[in-house]
């Protein structure tokens, strides 16, 4: 047993190795002369190449990086706030309301989770322009939609996997459902709810095509896309400039999943009990 467990311990750190590679790549890289970064990608800074935080004070005044930050923090926040608010109402009430519409229901969402998103991106795209929704409130209302899926899968495996003794109990009491949903069921939601907060932060906060899609850049860019514009013309990038505003980028989702990453298996299991 003792022996089993050394090997995969040695088997997985070397898959971490391989996996934080690249990442311990990026944040080296930042601290090199744009000129070096390409000739000694592999290399660690010295004193010839090392350029201190100069990539990172010009990335952030090409990108426009804070503004990008709000703006991202800005969709995450009510993007993540509404999933919850939403599916965790949707799921309960299938669950609780037994009947084939809500069985139809909850297939449509099941059947959200399938469909790729580049079979809907260039109407959607469109659709999104007609109805102003070019915003970032409106891209809000689009992440419900394609977030709404997995979402209430998980919220409905744990809402099926309760009893429903203390809900009847309170609606004898005289408790209206609005106030049962958010005085009982929603504490009892809550491992499932941090764990559904979790994962769409997580894709929200990196996602590229989307708002690339939707917003108008004119205006307004995420990180990821504040992070593209360093592009130049004829294919030219800024690699220091680059590799310091990918660093900024990974860094506040990977604290936030460090922080909450117990939260997750947990809830994931919690959700799945009950399809």
């Amino acid at each position: 047993m003792k022996k089993g467990f050394s090997w995969l311990t040695a088997l997985f750190t070397a898959v971490s190795a391989v996996y934080l590679y690249p990442l311990a790549l990026v944040a080296v890289n930042s601290f090199k002369k744009k000129a070096y970064i390409s000739r000694q990608p592999f290399s660690l800074p010295n004193a010839q190449t090392f350029a201190g935080f100069a990539n990172y004070q010009k990335g952030v005044e090409l990108t426009h990086f804070l503004s990008a930050v709000l703006t991202s923090l800005l969709i995450t926040v009510c993007s993540v706030a509404l999933i919850l608010l939403c599916t965790s109402m949707c799921a309960w009430f299938i669950s609780r309301v037994r009947s084939r519409m809500m069985h139809g229901l909850y297939l449509l969402f099941l059947f959200s989770m399938v469909v790729p998103f580049q079979m809907v991106m260039f109407t959607l795209s469109r659709l999104a322009n007609l109805l102003g929704l070019n915003t970032p409130l409106g891209i809000v209302i689009i992440y419900l939609g394609f977030g709404a899926g997995l979402s209430v899968f998980l919220f409905t495996g744990f809402v099926n996997a309760c009893p429903a003794a203390v809900e009847e109990s309170a609606l004898i009491d005289g408790c209206n459902p609005l106030r049962l949903f958010f005085a009982i069921v929603l504490p009892i939601l809550r491992p499932t709810a941090v764990s559904v907060g979790i994962l769409q932060t997580m894709w929200i906060w990196n996602d590229y095509l989307l708002p690339y899609l939707v917003l108008d850049l004119k205006r307004f860019r995420t990180i990821p896309i504040a992070v593209q514009y360093l592009r130049g013309g004829y294919g030219s990038v800024d690699m220091g400039a680059m590799m310091a505003m990918l660093v900024l980028a990974i860094i506040p989702i990977v604290v936030f999943y460090l922080l909450c990453q117990k939260y997750i298996v947990s809830g994931v299991m919690a959700g799945a009990i009950k399809g």
